[in-house]
């Protein structure tokens, strides 16, 4: 059930059909678009999801299906039915060519059998009947015209209008070569007038030639005459011509009975064609949106990655532009997503994307989303988008949202879906406030599943207190005083109503004003709201710095792999080499021994040539000697304090600040590790990059300056903490052992907010008050283990 019925068009569902049928080839195919509705029936809908996905497959990996004509054989078939009726050439045509189209598809599925089965299952048990098609084929050409053998009557008929049409011709040519001899004839040729063939002849001589005038010249000079002889010829054509078409009305008439016992087949074809229209147009959307089938369930809930809303992607695609992908998840856990953040953030963009998107997907239409999406089945849609008042109703805007939370209270359930934009707005916040939060409970405790979006604290506070709701906000750039349109789940927003102002150039007395008249408790929720947003940026550029990171590695590790298989690949083509040339020498070598004992035998001995034999072996031996380098001098490998060092299963380097018997402390940037002294090796200070010396130089440096003292008097808690870890984080890597923090008295809290952060730190042994003469409570001195 969708509720209220114009919710279709409040999410952009009819603006999403009229797209699809800009894809039909037929007006059929469009009617059936028409009729896609919102469906509740899981197999159903997996059904016509699977349908779209297998056509999108063959668009993008597979060659064309052949449908090129798409005809309404409906309407042919239902006249074809009437007794004496027949249907003309253009008609028998266009059953020609659809049942052409119908049988290559049938044809083309069955060379993938079982490739594309919930497509193949639209012409089950459809039985191929060509005979139509041939009797078709027998009386029609491919042009659509009827053939001039059709019957042996249309034979006779056709060829004796040939033979009057030539004998015709010869005598009006002869006729006219006659009165052109003597002049009668005005300047030109033969010519057509009233469809007949006429001799053009001056007005004067009319009376020389016995005929037909048809028509004359403006000035009357000239007459067009038809012959008596060609007359009585061109009447013998006109008739048989009549004669000619009651033989084509009786072949097509006989052609209709015959094709008459195949209407219901005929309307299964018709059928068949209508789906794979509809079906094309779907799968063509898809493709136009980047859409995909992400796997499906009978439970109400989604898993949506990387979700974009597919008119603003269309919108956003013209223009080269990028949608910023929603990645939402609601489930038995969390079942209401509340949405805060600013104006114009992109929160009822959010709401109606994942409205839409849901409502395609139960249409059985592809969404743009990653196919690791989990999509569930909704029984009722409830949606309240927009100004909905109605001067006939006698509603105000406030009444139309109270009238639709009424219906939404008594007739949602578990496995209904809830879509609320601007949650209790249009009447008094202090009573609006309290009325969307029992609405929301309500809800709530009806298991009920959505999304609303809101900019009121209570809702926020109740959400996050609250079993079965999660806040969410849409991230902002309040530096830059720009909407993100990220979607982050977990915590509220702040609407930046005041930053917002300020950027649009509203006075500043008029914002200190405003400031002013909000309560403290109130301005308290706000700040901290817009610096979690801002730390919530800052861990997202985090994240996306650390993604980037990641993939480099990746890519690193990739190549690295890469380069050990090639190596490990080279390795054994040189050995196997290695052995091949090892082979040849070996076999060279024993040829050589051979050749020279049968010389030395040859010369019975001589002493020379004997000589000469050996010394030819030893250079044949030397060539395939390898000389062995002398090893080069040792150096001092003797590690001392001050010494660059690299551990030997990485390319780290750092330098030795410490020697304990077997081990070494070495400095590696800021922080310091310990190795045994076999597990580096010492390098020369050239082989040490500059950016590393330098590094470490200014490291010693900073460890000279360091002040283990912090004066946060004056800073804010938040502030007062990350300057606190920095200095304690600095203080560890440094070997200090103590800490002072000074932060004033005041009310304490400061102090009490300091004191609990470091008990969380195990390198935290305790902390003790400064002298009550030197600052007391004051200050607070920390002692590290």
């Amino acid at each position: 059930m969708l509720y209220p019925s114009n919710s279709v068009d409040k999410l952009g569902f009819t603006e999403i059909k009229e797209l699809i049928k800009a894809h039909c080839l037929s007006v059929m195919g469009q009617q059936m678009v028409d009729k896609i509705q919102v469906m509740n029936n899981y197999d159903l809908i997996r059904k016509f999801l699977s349908q779209a996905n297998e056509f999108k497959n063959i668009l993008v990996n597979d060659a064309a299906l052949p449908i090129q004509n798409f005809y309404d054989i409906k309407t042919l078939a239902n006249k074809a039915r009437v007794e004496g009726v027949f249907l003309s050439e253009e008609e028998f045509y266009q059953v020609q060519a659809s049942l052409n189209t119908v049988f290559a598809v049938i044809g083309y599925f069955n060379e993938r059998e079982g490739q594309y089965p919930n497509l193949e299952a639209l012409f089950e048990h459809l039985p191929i009947e060509k005979a139509i098609l041939k009797k078709i084929d027998a009386v029609i050409d491919q042009k659509g015209k009827i053939r001039p053998n059709a019957s042996r009557e249309l034979i006779e008929i056709t060829s004796g209008i040939a033979k009057a049409e030539q004998e015709a011709r010869r005598k009006i040519d002869q006729i006219f070569k006659s009165a052109s001899a003597n002049n009668w004839t005005a300047d030109g040729s033969l010519t057509i007038r009233d469809g007949r063939l006429c001799i053009p002849l001056l007005a004067e001589n009319k009376r020389k030639l016995k005929g037909f005038v048809h028509d004359e010249s403006a000035s009357g000079q000239t007459v067009y005459m038809e012959p008596e002889e060609v007359f009585t010829l061109n009447n013998r054509v006109r008739d048989l011509e009549f004669e000619r078409r009651r033989e084509i009305v009786k072949i097509l008439t006989a052609l209709t009975d015959e094709l008459r016992p195949y209407i219901p087949l005929l309307l299964s074809y018709h059928g068949l064609l209508t789906k794979l229209d509809f079906v094309r147009a779907k799968a063509l959307f898809a493709l136009d949106i980047e859409a995909e089938m992400p796997a499906v369930n009978n439970k109400p809930g989604m898993k949506l990655i990387n979700g974009r809303h597919p008119l603003l992607f269309l919108n956003f695609k013209k223009e080269h532009k990028t949608v910023v992908p929603l990645n939402v998840t609601v489930d038995d856990v969390t079942r209401i997503v509340v949405v805060s953040g600013p104006n114009a953030g992109g929160k009822s963009v959010c709401m109606k994307t994942v409205g839409l998107l849901q409502m395609m997907l139960q249409a059985g239409l592809l969404i743009p989303c990653d196919d690791s999406s989990e999509m569930g089945v909704f029984t009722n849609f409830f949606v309240d988008i927009g100004d909905d008042q109605s001067i006939e109703s006698d509603l105000s805007t406030y009444s139309a949202h109270l009238s639709k939370m009424k219906e939404f209270v008594e007739m949602a359930n578990a496995r209904s879906i809830i879509l609320i934009d601007e949650f209790g707005t249009g009447t008094d916040p202090q009573f609006g406030g309290p009325i969307a939060e029992a609405v929301l409970e309500s809800l709530n405790n009806k298991k009920v599943k959505g999304m609303v979006t809101t900019h009121y604290s209570n809702l926020k506070i109740f959400a996050s207190n609250t079993e079965g709701l999660e806040n969410a906000s849409m991230l902002f750039n309040n530096v830059a005083m720009q909407p993100l349109y990220i979607l982050e789940v977990g915590k509220p927003g702040s609407s930046y109503a005041f930053e917002i102002a300020q950027k649009i150039g509203l006075p500043k007395i008029v914002l200190e004003l405003a400031k002013s008249k909000i309560s403290a408790g109130q301005k308290k929720v706000d700040t901290l709201l817009v610096d979690l947003e801002r730390e919530k940026k800052e861990i997202f550029d985090t994240r996306v710095k650390l993604d980037k990171q990641q993939r480099q590695v990746n890519a690193l590790l990739a190549e690295n792999e890469q380069l050990k298989s090639y190596l490990e690949e080279n390795k054994k083509t040189l050995i196997r080499d290695a052995k091949q040339e090892a082979k040849n020498i070996i076999l060279n070598a024993n040829k050589l021994v051979e050749n020279t004992i049968s010389e030395i035998k040859s010369v019975n001995a001589d002493k020379e040539r004997t000589r000469q034999l050996r010394d030819n072996l030893s250079r044949e031996a030397e060539k395939n000697t390898i000389k062995v380098e002398a090893p080069k001098p040792v150096p001092d490998n003797e590690i001392k304090q001050g010494d660059w060092v690299k551990l030997n299963d990485s390319e780290t380097t750092g330098q030795v600040i410490e020697i304990n018997r077997d081990n070494v402390i070495i400095a590696i940037g800021e922080l310091r590790t310990v190795a045994k002294k076999n597990k580096v090796h010492k390098v020369s200070r050239k082989e040490v990059p500059k950016e590393i010396r330098q590094s470490y130089n200014s490291h010693t440096s900073d460890a000279a300056s360091f002040s283990p003292e912090i004066d946060v008097r004056g800073m804010r808690t938040e502030d007062a903490l990350a300057a606190i870890e920095r200095l304690l984080d600095r203080a560890l890597m440094m070997g200090f052992n103590n800490l002072k923090v000074i932060h004033g008295k005041g009310d304490g809290i400061l102090r009490k907010m300091i004191r609990q952060y470091l008990k969380k730190y195990d390198q935290v042994d305790r902390m003790e008050d400064e002298h009550a003469d030197r600052g007391g409570d004051g200050i607070t001195y920390v002692y590290l283990k």
